[in-house]
């Protein structure tokens, strides 16, 4: 790999890194209703596992009030079971066509205890984000060992992966603070 294509790879894994603690962040859990609680709930539908989004449709008609609507009302019994067996922690209510989720506030301690597993989560990423700097300098020193770049290019490139590991280690830190600011309202 040359220079370009290592920082190119470096970027990307470390976006993906990024978008990792986005999507789980969004099924955490705040006093809040949002479709990302539940649209990764895997539901046992003819006996394959499928993530409930795909099955139907999730509606939050208010702020503590998840809707879900199936689009086969035969996959109802599945869906409610599926939703009991998750983390979730919210009993649903079903009327025979729709499903709904009251979302309680929080309790402070709750609170507390998400945030911690929150902050968790968030470090995880960091040390994946570093794991990928380290991986990436070393191609940059296997190629300047091998002769396949300069000195002055490799330390270039270093230099260039070390300014992404600051974005993205800033991109992961803003998207913790927000989560938390989120958690600790109500």
């Amino acid at each position: 790999m040359d220079g370009d294509e290592v920082l190119l790879d470096c970027e990307d894994r470390m976006e993906k890194a990024v978008e990792f603690l986005k999507t789980e962040y969004r099924s955490i859990r705040s006093g809040r209703a949002s479709a990302g609680l539940v649209e990764n709930i895997r539901v046992e539908y003819y006996g394959n596992p499928t993530p409930l989004k795909q099955i139907a449709g999730i509606a939050i008609p208010e702020g503590r009030l998840v809707v879900v609507k199936p689009f086969d009302k035969n996959a109802l019994g599945d869906i409610e079971k599926a939703i009991l067996k998750s983390e979730l922690g919210i009993t649903p209510m079903s009327d025979g066509k729709v499903i709904r989720l009251q979302v309680p506030p929080l309790s402070e301690e709750n609170r507390r205890h998400t945030v911690a597993q929150v902050k968790d989560m968030a470090e995880q990423q960091h040390v994946s984000i570093r794991n990928v700097r380290r991986e990436s300098i070393r191609h940059i020193d296997a190629a300047e060992k091998e002769k396949k770049m300069s000195e002055d290019n490799a330390e270039t490139y270093k230099e260039d992966i070390q300014k992404l590991t600051k974005k993205y280690e800033e991109k992961v830190t803003e998207i913790l603070k927000a989560k938390t600011e989120e958690l600790m309202e109500d």
